[in-house]
């Protein structure tokens, strides 16, 4: 029963002369999720793209920080349930499947 709330996510390149960051912020409510991905080149102005996900689509829904989690139990358990696949969402933010 792990439920992802909030996941922020940001990654930065420093590449002269035009540094860029990428953040992607992903909340939880009661009607689904969004995820907002923004992208910072240089001087530019930012590129902002928002997706919202219904909660019927997002049943089961595993992201990177439940993912690690799960992971961690797997490995101290020491097995492997066969034709383990989640939900996902991929880092374009589209919905996608996560399988072990």
């Amino acid at each position: 029963q792990l439920e992802t709330l909030e996941q922020e996510e940001q990654e930065c390149l420093e590449l002269r002369p035009h540094p860029t960051e990428k953040t992607t912020h992903i909340v939880s409510h009661e009607h689904g999720m969004t995820v907002t991905k923004t992208l910072q080149e240089g001087e530019a102005e930012p590129q902002c793209q928002s997706f919202h996900y219904s909660r019927a689509k997002l049943q089961g829904l595993l992201l990177e920080g439940a993912s690690l989690l799960l992971l961690r139990v797997l490995a101290r358990r020491q097995t492997m349930p066969s034709n383990l696949v989640f939900p996902a969402i991929n880092t374009e933010g589209d919905l996608c499947t996560s399988s072990y």
